[in-house]
C-alpha cells in the first residue's frame, strides 16, 4: 500500500482498503479502560495523540489544546485518544487538571506503539531542542508561562505525533519536527 509520509506537516495517507498490519496493531492497543483501539476506531473517527512526556511544557500545551477544542471534536463525532509514556496514575493527574477525565488513554511506557512502523515516530536527544529557534519561540510565546516546566519524565527522546483514524485506516497524520510544532488539530480531522 503506497503512503505519503511528511514529517512535521499535515499529510494524507494514500491508498485504499484496510491496512491489515495497522488493524492488528490497533487490536493490540488497549486503553486504560480496557477497550481496543480497533473497536473504538470502528465506532467513530479517532484523533490519536501521541504525547512526549508529562514534564514537557509542549506536551501539556497539547493536552490543553485538545481540551479547548473538545466541543468541536464532539460535534464532528471525533473521539480524542491519547497515548502517553507514563503510568496511568501519573496520566490521570494531568488529564484531570485539564478537565479531560473521561478521555480514553493508552499507557505505553516502552514506546513500542510510538516506534511501530505504522506510526514511526522519531526519537531526538533532548539537548537538540535547546538549539531550535522554534522551541525558544514557543517558550517565549507562553508555553512556559501557561504550562510550566518540569523535569524530564519517562522518555525525553521520544517525539510526539498525531494521527486521524477512520476505522482501521490512517487518514492524515502529523509527525513533529520540533517539540514546539503546533498542528491545526481541526484541520487534521476535517
Amino acid at each position: 500500500m503506497p503512503s505519503a509520509v511528511y514529517s512535521g506537516s499535515l499529510s494524507p495517507t494514500l491508498g485504499t482498503g484496510v491496512d491489515q498490519p495497522l488493524a492488528q496493531t490497533l487490536a493490540a492497543m488497549r486503553t486504560e479502560s480496557g477497550a481496543t483501539l480497533l473497536d473504538l476506531a470502528d465506532a467513530s473517527p479517532i484523533l490519536l495523540i501521541f504525547l512526549r512526556h508529562f514534564g514537557c511544557s509542549f506536551c501539556r500545551a497539547a493536552i490543553a489544546s485538545v481540551a479547548e477544542i473538545r466541543p468541536k471534536l464532539d460535534a464532528r463525532g471525533v473521539r480524542p485518544i491519547f497515548v502517553h509514556l507514563g503510568t496511568p496514575e501519573l496520566a490521570k493527574h494531568y488529564f484531570d487538571y485539564y478537565h479531560l477525565e473521561s478521555v480514553e488513554r493508552i499507557s505505553n511506557p516502552d514506546a513500542s506503539f510510538y516506534q511501530h512502523p505504522n506510526f514511526g515516530l522519531a526519537r531526538m536527544h533532548p539537548i537538540r531542542h535547546l538549539f531550535s529557534p522554534r522551541v525558544y519561540y514557543g517558550w517565549l510565546k507562553g508555553a512556559l508561562i501557561k504550562h510550566g516546566i518540569g523535569r524530564i519524565k519517562d522518555d525525553g527522546h521520544q517525539m510526539p505525533g498525531i494521527f486521524f483514524l477512520k476505522g482501521p485506516k490512517i487518514i492524515r497524520h502529523f509527525r513533529y519536527r520540533t517539540i514546539a510544532d503546533e498542528p491545526d488539530l481541526l484541520k487534521l480531522c476535517a
